[in-house]
């Protein structure tokens, strides 16, 4: 079998299967665009057919592309389309209805026409060959086609079982209510070449017959990716969003081609393009919309945001692709093409936000089911910054000046308001904060080649995580007038209690709003405190309890009246003793501070046992909390909640946070 390579031609039906035998290979999907569910698209196409060819204006389909092979016993070539199998399928039954109709029987035709087979099955191929030779009674031009043909003697039963040939008869009887009363048709579809499209070789492009297993491995069924991938390239044709641009720029070829390579090689999942594909798109479209692109309402974009949030398989997302979305969605397919992706790779934790593998991986395949799970508002917002980079510096890209970016970005939506209870909801996490985030990224990604310079010199507008950009801001200027502490900086903004929030560690070093009042070696000191101390949840103990209930703020040792409840069964305040980690968080940014500030820096010169040993015990301290600090095993097993009467004389460990009884707290006196 050898193989011819040509060049790219605009061709008719009509021409293309007097030039070549047109074979649907084995490894192609059934004919799907005849099928019930799909009559929207089947018809769309069929009007805007009829609608051409009615007022002779041309109309491109754009794009069929596959490859050639020469059998050497075969007078004619053999094309085996890629991509464009529905269209074909849907002109060859076109083109037999017009002969059909018009014709007297033409064995020339009727030959011209048996060029064009399905190889899938041996019953569709089986079909398309009587279909062709069998004559067809049109009655009295009101019957259905369909049923013509089923009840004639040459059509098997068993027929009914194929899919295609269902498919087929479904869009036969289509053209019929479409094309019945037009006439001339025949030579309107062979003669005044006005329905053409690309004829591309895939040879010509550098690309071998491995893509037909990428392409086709999605399966038989026309996947969400192929409606949406059909539906935007009529909407290119008609709004001309690709006029005059060369054929291998194209959407349609490189969409399939040389994009689908980059997808098929970093982010296939079961051997199928299409989901990651469709997840790529949907949160570029969420995007284009979050930054206003899209003239809609407030809420009607919260609307769209939400509902591509929910499914990046929304039937109707084509609706929400203008122009600009297009073209950022080719400019992104074309920047992570052509990239290596290790590039992107960063050597600092995202927390909770913490990827498997990369934010790319994340956003385009990960999930327990990727065709049902999506990535999380925060993982696009971090995507966004990442392409904005890319964007902005590709050419130039810098591994420094990237993960700066990416980290900046990454203090921001690991922003969370935490209550006391140490519960830390996303600061994304609805359409609106989306947007917020979105445009808030979009703006600072201007100063993204070297954002600490930009944040230290160019006023922010967005009001968006004001309070963390803030603090942003106040480590740039120190960044920018003392470099040599950077790397300070970041591995105190790396801490697991911390979280990219560092303004009560400075603090621990004498900052008060002034960068130089700031004590370094100090705050050196610190850092080690929270990294010895506070980089994990199993920090957490009773040792650490233990300790803190010997602060002093004041004259008063109360660290736990940061939160209170009442119980009364016991008739007593409720306090809790740190309960969960993340409850120091909430603690440090509290009006109770000071109690944590202090012992930070006891602990940057002694250790939790010798604080604890050496501690002298004031004389007006209640027996309770000299026992909760001296015996070492008392708060163990308990829930970290405490219960302490108005006279202060006692305290209950309560076994739980809401004892319903007297039992369900021991106490100590």
């Amino acid at each position: 079998m050898k193989k011819e390579s040509k060049n790219a031609s605009n061709l008719s039906f009509w021409k293309l299967i007097n030039k070549f035998r047109i074979e649907i290979p084995i490894i192609q999907r059934d004919y799907a665009q005849g099928r019930e569910e799909h009559k929207t698209v089947r018809v769309n196409f069929l009007l805007a057919i009829k609608n051409a060819i009615s007022n002779s204006q041309e109309l491109n389909l754009d794009f069929i592309y596959g490859n050639v092979v020469n059998e050497n016993n075969e007078k004619l070539s053999i094309f085996q389309p890629l991509d464009g199998q529905q269209r074909l399928t849907t002109l060859y039954l076109l083109h037999w209805y017009a002969y059909k109709k018009e014709l007297d029987e033409n064995k020339k035709i009727s030959e011209i026409l048996s060029h064009f087979t399905y190889e899938t099955r041996i019953s569709s191929r089986e079909f398309c060959r009587e279909l062709v030779v069998q004559p067809i009674n049109f009655g009295n031009g009101n019957e259905s086609i369909r049923e013509i043909i089923e009840d004639s003697n040459w059509f098997f039963l068993s027929w009914k079982q194929d899919s295609t040939i269902r498919a087929m008869l479904k869009t036969i009887d289509d053209i019929h209510h479409e094309f019945k009363d037009i006439p001339n048709l025949w030579e309107l579809l062979t003669e005044k070449n006005i329905i053409t499209f690309y004829y591309l070789i895939l040879e010509d492009f550098g690309l071998s017959d491995d893509l037909y297993i990428k392409m086709n491995a999605r399966g038989r069924l026309l996947t969400p990716f192929e409606n949406l991938k059909a539906e935007l390239q009529s909407k290119i044709l008609r709004q001309k969003w690709e006029e005059g641009k060369k054929v291998a720029d194209c959407f349609s070829l490189k969409i399939d081609t040389y994009w689908t390579d980059f997808i098929w090689n970093n982010f296939q999942y079961e051997h199928s393009v299409d989901i990651s594909h469709m997840r790529l798109i949907s949160t570029l479209v969420m995007t284009n919309v979050a930054l206003g692109k899209l003239a809609v309402k407030p809420e009607q974009r919260n609307e769209i945001i939400q509902r591509t949030q929910e499914d990046s398989f929304a039937r109707n997302l084509v609706d929400y692709i203008n122009e600009d979305a297009f073209n950022y969605i080719c400019t992104c397919y074309e920047l992570y093409s052509t990239i290596d992706l290790q590039i992107l790779n960063i050597p600092f934790c995202l927390w909770r936000h913490a990827p498997k593998k990369s934010i790319t991986h994340e956003v385009l395949i990960e999930g327990s089911n990727p065709r049902t799970a999506t990535s999380s508002y925060t993982h696009k917002v971090i995507f966004f910054a990442q392409t904005e980079y890319l964007i902005h510096c590709g050419s130039l890209f810098d591994q420094t000046s990237f993960e700066d970016w990416i980290r900046v970005v990454r203090n921001i939506v690991s922003r969370g308001d935490i209550d006391s209870d140490g519960k830390r909801p996303d600061i994304v996490r609805s359409p609106d904060t989306f947007v917020g985030a979105i445009n808030l990224v979009h703006e600072l990604s201007s100063g993204c080649s070297n954002i600490y310079e930009y944040l230290s010199t160019i006023p922010v507008k967005s009001t968006f995580a004001k309070e963390q950009i803030r603090e942003e801001i106040v480590k740039a200027n120190i960044i920018q007038e003392y470099p040599q502490y950077k790397e300070l900086l970041f591995k105190i903004e790396d801490n697991e209690l911390l979280r990219g929030r560092i303004t009560f560690a400075l603090q621990c070093a004498g900052y008060n709003g002034d960068i130089n009042s700031i004590d370094w070696d100090i705050l050196q000191k610190v850092c080690n405190v929270f990294s010895d101390y506070f980089n994990s949840e199993d920090k957490l103990t009773d040792e650490l309890r233990r300790t803190m209930l010997t602060i002093e703020v004041e004259g008063k040792y109360e660290f736990y009246h940061y939160w209170w409840s009442y119980w009364n069964v016991g008739q007593a305040v409720k306090r809790k003793l740190f309960v969960q980690f993340r409850e120091i968080e909430y603690f440090i940014g509290s009006d109770y501070k000071e109690y944590f500030k202090k012992l930070v820096l006891l602990l940057t010169e002694k250790t939790y046992d010798e604080i604890l040993r050496e501690f002298i015990f004031p004389k007006d301290m209640p027996n309770w909390k000299r026992r909760l600090i001296k015996e070492e095993t008392l708060l163990s097993g308990t829930s970290k909640y405490i219960a302490i009467p108005d006279d202060n004389s006692f305290c209950y460990l309560l076994k739980s946070r809401r004892p319903r009884d007297i039992d369900g707290g021991t106490k100590i006196e």
